[in-house]
């Protein structure tokens, strides 16, 4: 016996489709559950006889428009559209995109990885989502919410990226993958508009028509406070929105890239401890900082790119010891800046004091 893979599905799926679902009028009980196959082909615009055929396993070869129609003549979704493309030898044409939207269980799966930056891009590489870290990696640019636009547009990008010339080529090749997939996104093709017209190297190297849909697995970043990070780079397609990433960066193990990411996860916490306490007015402190209204002093920092004052960090291992008590909560610290962090009193009222920098070493309470 041949089998008849697409007529068993449209069969199956036919029968789980109830009139009232696509504003058919209910007459009288029905023998078999779900649409009537002439309902089903009135709504795909197909002739029953023609229909009728597909079921049988008659007609083999419907086209991709005829796959289609039925896909929304049957209410398929995504998965179950897509399988119905396969199984009559088709590649499932995409569809129309619309708005895009961040699945909030994704936004909280990134916000339990602490230690790992994580960005989600859209269709047309505009960042739609980030963990903490992720920010405070990406903190220096000054463009907006893309990754073009970021990358060819704005004047740090060429110190951020060491090897600029290689993540250029494959961002663009990259995007150039998207751009045939979802050829009718009018986002793609605003920033398509937008990166021809502003970027000469840009429209370089997209002439060059390379298509290349894998990333690449490592890339170093210059980061302005805590120097070079070299990372690897997992990407994961996000399956409930066709076209959308999920971006994971990871260091290795026990590598001083490994340190000065956790370096920089400790110097955005304690920025925003301190943003999220401040006052509207503070009270400017003799280093240049401020004071807190829950008593916490955030560090002074400079104009110039945001940056700590003092040498730039360069940071072997960075760890918190000690046990909590009244005039010295601990210390983290390295083998040469410290992050120092103590509670002392001023004027009968607990008060925590983060300091960045050079300190003595070993600074007094490491020793």
């Amino acid at each position: 016996m041949v089998e008849n893979r697409l007529g068993d599905y449209l069969r199956a799926r036919r029968g789980q489709v109830g009139p009232d679902q696509v504003g058919l009028p209910v007459y009288g009980a029905r023998r078999v559950p779900g649409l009537r196959r002439e309902e089903v082909a009135v709504l795909a615009k197909v002739s029953v006889d023609y229909y009728v055929r597909l079921e049988q396993g008659r007609e083999r070869h419907p086209s991709a428009n005829v796959l289609d129609s039925l896909s929304r003549a049957l209410h398929l979704d995504d998965d179950a559209r897509l399988h119905l493309f396969r199984i009559a030898g088709l590649s499932p044409r995409p569809r129309r995109p619309g708005p895009e939207r961040i699945d909030p269980q994704l936004l909280r799966l990134m916000d339990m990885w602490p230690d790992n930056p994580a960005i989600v891009l859209g269709r047309a590489y505009d960042v739609l989502a980030g963990n903490r870290l992720a920010y405070a990696l990406f903190d220096g640019f000054q463009h907006g919410p893309n990754l073009l636009v970021k990358l060819f547009l704005d004047p740090a990008a060429r110190s951020f990226y060491p090897d600029w010339e290689q993540v250029a080529s494959y961002t663009v090749a990259g995007f150039r993958v998207l751009h045939g997939m979802f050829s009718d996104d009018p986002r793609i093709a605003e920033v398509l508009r937008l990166m021809l017209a502003r970027s000469p190297e840009f429209a370089v190297i997209w002439e060059r028509h390379d298509a290349r849909g894998e990333r690449l697995q490592r890339k170093t970043f210059t980061h302005p406070e805590v120097g070079a990070i070299t990372l690897d780079i997992n990407a994961f397609d996000v399956k409930s929105a066709p076209g959308q990433e999920l971006i994971v960066y990871h260091a290795e193990p026990d590598t001083a890239s490994a340190e000065a990411l956790a370096l920089l996860g400790t110097l955005a916490a304690t920025r925003r401890l301190g943003q999220e306490a401040l006052p509207p007015a503070a009270e400017a402190s003799p280093d240049g900082g401020h004071t807190t209204n829950l008593g916490v002093r955030a560090p002074a920092v400079s104009e110039a790119g945001g940056r700590l004052p003092g040498p730039q960090l360069a940071v072997s291992r960075v760890w918190v010891r000690g046990r909590r008590r009244q005039g010295d909560v601990g210390s983290a610290r390295s083998s040469r800046p410290c992050i120092l962090i103590q509670l002392t009193k001023e004027s009968n009222q607990s008060v925590l004091v983060v300091s960045f920098g050079y300190i003595p070493n070993p600074c007094p309470p490491c020793s």
